[in-house]
């Protein structure tokens, strides 16, 4: 209860505080928010995708889930429906069709993301950028399983997906990379993983990358971690979307932090 209070009063805050694109004055800010962040329209490359997610929401399947994360808030227990795991844990189809919007805005070379799930936001990441190589990593066998399939059923051959935990994992990831352009990091809220992951990537960003944080008011952590990235001195210009950060290291550009409605 404490803390569902805690988002609420969370999620007012950031109502209050947001501002429309109106009041952004960086023009690098006002063009993306004009022509990512307020776009909604459907695109062909879209349907199936979502045909997917409600394969997932009508699946009987149970799976014995295998976290490595923070977990979720309202599943608890080693054996979870799919239906149910795909109605908690999926990127609402807005916010994952804002992931693709993104990915073909920036059109980078490399994708990093940190979390794949059942791979629907991997598969518009990967749809948006086009030729990128895209290289998802995920701790459970059992939803990578599921996510390796779907990436097969739409052919989706840009995509490089990893098993492990992230720890484990990103090493390897860092090595075989020369730079990363855009990276999502959606797999363990917490304070202490974000920015050991956050600052991980720093290795490999460039002054265009790309960096977007899931979920950065799922918990006070997260909201300290969001903080924390806010003041690293590589980070010029953030953008709060509540349920996404998205975080820019353009030397050219004053150091600038936005919350914006969309």
């Amino acid at each position: 209860m404490n803390e569902r209070i805690a988002r609420i009063g969370s999620w007012v805050e950031h109502l209050v505080k947001a501002r429309t694109r109106h009041s952004v004055h960086s023009p690098f800010v006002y063009k993306l928010t004009n022509e990512v962040l307020r776009v909604d329209d459907e695109r062909p490359e879209f349907e199936a995708i979502e045909a997917l997610r409600e394969e997932l929401l009508l699946s009987e399947q149970s799976l014995r889930v295998n976290d490595l994360g923070a977990g979720s808030r309202v599943l608890d227990e080693p054996v979870r429906q799919v239906s149910d795991m795909a109605r908690t844990s999926l990127k609402p189809a807005r916010q994952a069709q804002m992931l693709f919007r993104l990915a073909e805005y920036f059109m980078p070379e490399t994708i990093l993301e940190l979390g794949t799930s059942f791979g629907l936001s991997t598969l518009y990441l990967a749809r948006g950028a086009g030729g990128a190589q895209v290289t998802t990593i995920e701790g459970c066998p059992h939803t990578h399983r599921i996510a390796q399939h779907h990436f097969e059923r739409l052919r989706q051959n840009n995509i490089s997906a990893l098993l492990g935990s992230f720890r484990s994992s990103l090493p390897f990831v860092l090595r075989t990379h020369g730079s990363l352009d855009m990276v999502f990091i959606d797999g363990h809220h917490a304070h202490d993983p974000t920015l050991e992951y956050f600052e991980a990537c720093l290795q490999k960003a460039h002054n265009n990358s790309v960096f977007i944080l899931d979920d950065i008011h799922w918990s006070k952590g997260m909201e300290a971690a969001w903080e924390a990235v806010k003041q690293h001195p590589r980070v010029t210009v953030t953008i709060d979307l509540y349920d996404l950060g998205l975080v820019f290291f353009r030397q050219e550009q004053a150091p600038q932090h936005f919350r914006l409605r969309y």
